[in-house]
């Protein structure tokens, strides 16, 4: 009698890769098969669960209940298996490995430069890298889609840890020719007049940004919101108002004198980089070697990286 143990890993790649695009096509693209190949597979894999894994509704491709159950297994095969490939890689000197890395927006402005650090370190360990704001990067860390997240504020779910590695701090920034750029010290009510360009919610920078007006008991005045730290940039230095951004994010801008500081008490709000993962993750030595090397010299590379506020 034929069942799931009777699929073979192959299958198991084709039905996730399916199952992610939602999309027989995309999925035979994506594996470099024909999609007549991709839909056998599948056929083969529904005889032996027994049950249907894919459904239509329209022209629209969906999961059935059976399919959803049996991506979650075979997602935790195949990481198995390369966590299998990568503990083999450790034995033969960490020549080899993958990090699944994820990390705030924010943090997109020096990750590139620490893992370019880490690879001169390990040659041979291969780096993927997500960016999204922060509460995509909790969620993902905490479904095991990814190894390890940076972030600034460490999450509250329990099953994830997050360890302190570097300063982060948070500023305000105008535009140079702004009224108040020019002064020396701001008073805190000042900040009350002024419209202020902001983040998504789920940002930890807008959470962060929150906290501070909200401690401060000042009131805040949105005009904008924005996903992009660019775009933020960039409409402040258009003199759309204000913004509380991360000092790493505006090295070059503060060089070149496009944007300035806006000095004002409690300024710069320090909080703190994190590295995070799941609390019971068994992390593969290529991931395990990427968190000790954020640990051991990620504070010095971010000190040596900021501007002075």
């Amino acid at each position: 009698m034929s069942g799931m143990k009777d699929a073979t890993v192959r299958q198991l790649q084709i039905f996730e890769a399916a199952a992610r695009s939602l999309s027989f096509s995309r999925a035979a693209e994506a594996l470099h098969l024909t999609q007549p190949a991709v839909s056998m597979q599948i056929r083969q894999l529904e005889h032996f669960a027994g049950v249907s894994l894919f459904e239509r509704a329209g022209r629209r491709l969906h999961l059935t209940g059976a399919g959803e159950e049996l991506v979650a297994h075979a997602r935790a095969v195949l990481r198995a298996l390369e966590v299998a490939d990568e503990a083999f890689a450790a034995m033969k000197g960490l020549r080899g490995g993958r990090v699944r890395l994820a990390v705030v927006s924010t943090a997109k402005y020096f990750a590139p430069r620490l893992i370019a650090r880490f690879a001169q370190v390990h040659p041979g360990v291969q780096v993927h890298l997500r960016v999204d704001n922060r509460d995509a990067v909790v969620r993902t860390l905490v479904a095991d889609d990814v190894d390890l997240g940076l972030m600034g504020r460490p999450p509250e779910e329990s099953d994830l840890v997050a360890t302190r590695f570097a300063d982060h701090p948070l500023v305000i920034i105008a535009a140079p020719d702004h009224p108040l750029a020019q002064r020396r010290e701001v008073p805190i009510e000042a900040l009350a007049r002024e419209t202020f360009l902001v983040r998504e919610l789920g940002s930890g920078t807008r959470t962060a940004m929150e906290r501070f007006f909200h401690e401060h008991g000042v009131p805040l005045r949105i005009g904008l919101e924005m996903d992009s730290n660019e775009t933020i940039k960039q409409a402040v230095m258009a003199g759309l108002g204000l913004s509380f951004i991360s000092l790493h994010t505006i090295s070059l801008e503060l060089s070149v004198r496009a944007l300035a500081l806006v000095h004002a008490p409690g300024l710069p709000v320090m909080r703190r980089w994190n590295v995070v993962h799941r609390r019971e993750k068994r992390l593969a030595p290529a991931a395990a070697a990427f968190k000790a090397f954020v640990l051991e010299q990620g504070r010095a590379f971010l000190e040596s990286a900021r501007p002075a506020a």
